[in-house]
């Protein structure tokens, strides 16, 4: 069970619900022991900011050493630039006008340096004439993106069209987020199969003449098992893993960690219990507009209340179920832990930011959405 205890807030029920809640101190703390996982190297972690989306978040990541990050809209990767970033990849296939916004993007930012992703040599080519830096995307199994890791010809390929485009290589982007085994060691086997494939592709890739100064893998579920493979830590390349997850944490990735690492909830939706439907029943408005549906139901648990099981949301409302003990009075606020909270955060404009029980500030979700259609973009 988690409490409510930490994640109280005074004078909660003059709240305008549901509310965005977002505990630096807690955040601070999930930071810590994700740079104490990575050998306690903040050099080792190039974290996905498609979950922290605040530039209020993001600095404090900045603050704590961490130079580099990864993103995958043209506004998280502003936001990035903004919040201090010196090291920034779009890890989205962009083309037509999204490729035009980063290079302004790029023209805008001097100050850091952005990359992006191809797979084919058309798309690499692309980007000729600009100080944007590429990765080569290796689809290691998720079936998204990139060039499937056997088809190591066609790796070669892209390689071959960043020389001739006399563009700046960075290195391979390997995401295995499709590794989700209920189990560690199983996990860290098939990741650690991966990774020795991977080790085959960087040396072919070297072998034509580019040096590979970066990998990029994993994220939340395997990150440990890529900071525990041994041929990174000796390589010539700087490896580095990507969970995004980690520095708000919620019901999934909590499952998916060892209790003793640390992690907390760092980001929770405040809602209030609004209805007495039956008597086992009580709604609160917290439906899927404000917690993400998308991993499945339930989509949150409740702070504090074990035995309180969310149904199936509408737009609005959230049926929870309790099984025994005390039905929260209608009027109560309640304290929601999201199962997925990276799309959570994007339901929100704002977040209450909350220390010590106490309502500290209010701000932006910087990075929320996508930049207007018909922005203007000018190749630089």
């Amino acid at each position: 069970m988690i409490p409510s205890a930490p994640y109280l807030i005074n004078d909660a029920s003059k709240l305008l619900t549901p509310a965005l809640a977002i505990y630096p101190e807690i955040v601070d703390q999930n930071i810590a022991a994700t740079i104490r996982l990575l050998s306690g190297d903040p050099n080792r972690w190039r974290p996905h900011v498609k979950t922290a989306k605040l530039q209020f978040i993001m600095h404090r990541l900045v603050q704590r050493g961490i130079g580099q990050a990864k993103c995958s809209t043209t506004v998280e990767l502003s936001t990035a630039c903004a919040a201090g970033f010196r090291d920034v990849l779009l890890a989205y296939p962009v083309v037509g006008g999204n490729a035009l916004r980063v290079r302004e993007l790029a023209a805008q930012n001097p100050q850091a340096q952005i990359s992006v992703l191809a797979e084919n040599p058309a798309q690499a080519a692309a980007w000729q004439g600009s100080r944007v830096g590429i990765f080569i995307d290796v689809n290691p199994g998720m079936d998204r993106t990139g060039i499937e890791q056997d088809h190591l010809p066609a790796i070669l390929e892209v390689a071959g069209a960043i020389t001739r485009a006399n563009l700046a290589f960075r290195g391979l982007h390997y995401y295995d987020g499709h590794l989700k085994a209920p189990s560690f060691q199983q996990r860290e086997q098939l990741a650690h199969s991966g990774y020795d494939r991977l080790m085959e592709i960087v040396k072919a890739v070297e072998h034509s003449g580019l040096h590979v100064e970066e990998v990029i893998t994993s994220g939340t579920p395997v990150f440990h098992c890529a900071a525990r493979y041994a041929p990174f830590r000796r390589s010539t390349f700087a490896h580095r893993a990507s969970p995004g997850t980690v520095v708000f944490s919620d019901v999934t990735s909590l499952a998916q960690l060892p209790v003793e690492w640390g992690y907390q909830p760092a980001a929770l939706v405040v809602s209030t219990v609004v209805s007495y439907p039956r008597a086992n029943l009580f709604t609160c408005d917290a439906g899927h507009k404000a917690i993400s549906a998308d991993a499945g139901l339930p989509t949150c648990a409740v702070a504090g209340h074990p035995d309180c099981t969310p149904l199936k949301p509408s737009e609005e409302h959230l049926p929870i179920e309790v099984r025994s003990g005390r039905r929260p009075e209608i009027g109560e606020p309640l304290y929601l832990i999201p199962r997925h909270v990276c799309p959570t955060v994007n339901n929100f404009d704002e977040a209450l930011i909350i220390e010590s029980n106490r309502i500290v500030g209010i701000e932006r979700v910087t990075a929320r959405g996508h930049d207007s259609p018909l922005r203007k973009a000018t190749a630089c």
